[in-house]
């Protein structure tokens, strides 16, 4: 019983363990991102990636673009509305209108 308990815990731990994966520069500077990497963090191809150096490491972030349309929304005061907003709903910091009139009634008075 202990046995395979401690066996459990061991795999649960070593899922959450990264081991180092190695992959080759290509002549056109091309690298291969391995499988399970692409799998955990959803990497599609025709995905882009953001590349930065830090230090004496190369490292890749997954970016997604953002419709010009859409920008707005994904600002830090959008974004800060809508948490607020968020917690609002939440704790029940909300009125319900039977109608538009009666929401602008609520509004003006």
């Amino acid at each position: 019983m202990k046995r395979s308990r401690d066996r459990r815990i061991k795999e649960s731990i070593a899922a959450y363990q990264v081991e180092p994966l190695l992959t080759k520069v290509t002549r056109q500077g091309q690298i291969t991102l391995p499988s399970d990497v692409r799998r955990q963090l959803h990497i599609k191809e025709g995905d882009l990636m953001e590349v930065t150096i830090e230090g004496d490491r190369v490292v890749m972030m997954p970016k997604r673009l953002i419709d010009k349309s859409q920008a707005y929304f994904w600002t830090e005061g959008w974004q800060r509305g809508e948490r607020e907003a968020e917690a609002d709903i939440r704790a029940g910091r909300v009125k319900r209108f039977k109608s538009a009139e009666d929401l602008i009634a609520d509004i003006e008075s």
